[in-house]
């Protein structure tokens, strides 16, 4: 049976194997999915599985097929959220300055 359905959701946990999809109808264990994300302008899509199922709050997906652009895409993704995540706080003087201002 070929069910297509489209459903927006939030993204979550974002790896370069996979991510968890919250929403409040989540498909069972072995469904397969194409994953679409949009963010910032870029595009990814991924063809993928439910490794788990969490009734009202979401999924759990693997990535089964990802075409060499649209791993270029979800890289360059991780990249920025590790580089942030590694960025050095804000020093007391940059907030002093701001009050001077």
């Amino acid at each position: 049976m070929d069910t297509r359905a489209t459903e927006m959701t939030r993204v979550n946990e974002l790896s370069l194997y996979g991510c968890y999809l919250d929403t409040i109808t989540p498909l069972p264990r072995g469904a397969k999915v194409i994953v679409k994300i949009i963010s910032g302008g870029q595009f990814f899509e991924a063809g993928a599985t439910v490794i788990y199922s969490q009734p009202s709050l979401g999924m759990g997906v693997a990535f089964r097929e990802v075409k060499p652009v649209f791993l270029a895409v979800l890289q360059n993704w991780l990249r920025q959220a590790l580089d942030k995540q590694n960025a050095p706080p804000p020093s007391i003087d940059d907030f002093e300055s701001e009050k001077e201002s």
